[in-house]
């Protein structure tokens, strides 16, 4: 449904181009281009800084809003310094005998003049040190940890004290049992959902606020990083392997029921069907955040490059009604992560009758 609204307003965008002006001569428009397509490129990238924006003076100098983050690497021993010492990539960081420069998002070790070396195909070919830096993903990540930690702690105090919720439990309240009696007994069943609670609940509210911290001015892309949709993922796998039921394996090497020779075949087969499962959790979260924000800022971008006021008004329309989407696409790949892991649980615990179906 989301994918065909937004091929629709993209395509009702395209159908008025001929009657929208574009700014300026070619090379303007060119530059404008280029500048709109580093800046989506910078905005779903993860950075070694915390910024809130940024802006040129009429000097021609990039001024940053932000705080620095610490960069810990493993480089002959540890190195720890600041990320202000990078200067958003511009400059090059001395640690002791070592230099440090950022290319395309990534740490590489150098020299004095911060020279890169490229193959080929332009890949570094510098020596990249092991990076256990805290980005601003990671902060992100806890940061929202310890905001959840924190805000479902006290309200489990407060039903130990009182049966009625109070305060932001009023909220989570209604929330929380939605993923016990809509996701979690119908697809695990009652005998088996307590054991997983706890999980699909920090999974359902992480994703959630991850995802609604993600259409904020503040650039923060976290489920767009696979690295982090695969962290989610492998989990639900191993949930998944380690706690299921010898009649989960029984299905899946030796089906009961089926002639032996097709056991042979159908066993490698239902074994590959284990990872495809959390492989198409990592992919479908990763790549709906991340076509979300392209279009978004795709057409927040178009506004500067319409000069008339009607294909920079319909651009800003049409951003202000997918952003609006988005808060729903926020909540829906919630749940989505969350239906699915807990069917897989359901599917590791049940239990057959074999005598029955024999």
């Amino acid at each position: 449904m989301r994918s065909k609204l937004t091929v629709r307003l993209i395509a009702l965008l395209f159908f008025l181009l001929p009657f929208l002006s574009i700014a300026g001569e070619k090379g303007t428009e060119t530059d404008i281009k280029s500048e709109i397509k580093a800046y989506i490129q910078h905005h779903l990238e993860d950075t070694y800084d915390f910024g809130f924006y940024s802006y040129t003076t009429d000097e021609g100098v990039h001024k940053y809003k932000g705080f620095p983050l610490p960069v810990i690497l493993w480089d002959n021993g540890l190195q720890v310094f600041s990320s202000s010492k990078l200067h958003h990539g511009e400059s090059v960081a001395h640690v002791g005998d070592a230099y440090y420069k950022l290319d395309h998002g990534k740490l590489y070790k150098t020299d004095a003049e911060g020279t890169i070396n490229y193959d080929e195909y332009h890949h570094a070919t510098n020596v990249k040190p092991l990076d256990f830096s805290i980005t601003k993903n990671v902060f992100t990540i806890m940061m929202v940890s310890l905001l959840l930690l924190i805000v479902f702690s006290r309200m489990a105090k407060k039903y130990k004290t009182s049966a009625l919720p109070s305060g932001v439990a009023r909220i989570l309240e209604p929330i929380v049992l939605y993923v016990r009696d809509d996701i979690a007994i119908p697809n695990i069943g009652k005998k088996h959902y307590k054991r997983y609670m706890s999980y699909l609940l920090t999974v359902f509210f992480f994703i959630w606020t991850i995802n609604l911290l993600g259409l904020t001015p503040l650039g923060i892309n976290v489920t767009n990083n696979i690295a982090v949709t695969f962290c989610l993922a492998l989990l639900t796998y191993l949930i998944t392997t380690f706690t299921a039921k010898k009649d989960y394996w029984m299905h899946i090497f030796w089906m009961p029921g089926v002639p032996k020779l097709m056991r042979l075949v159908l066993a490698p087969i239902e074994l590959l069907g284990t990872l495809i499962k959390p492989f198409s959790l990592m992919i479908r979260l990763y790549a709906n955040i991340t076509a979300g924000h392209i279009v978004l800022m795709s057409l927040i971008g178009l506004m500067f490059i319409f000069k008339s006021w009607l294909g920079s008004s319909l651009s800003f329309v049409l951003a202000f009604g997918l952003g609006i989407l988005e808060l729903l696409v926020a909540a829906l790949q919630a749940y989505i992560f969350t239906m699915l892991s807990a069917l897989y649980f359901g599917s590791a615990v049940e239990e057959h009758d074999h005598d029955h179906a024999h």
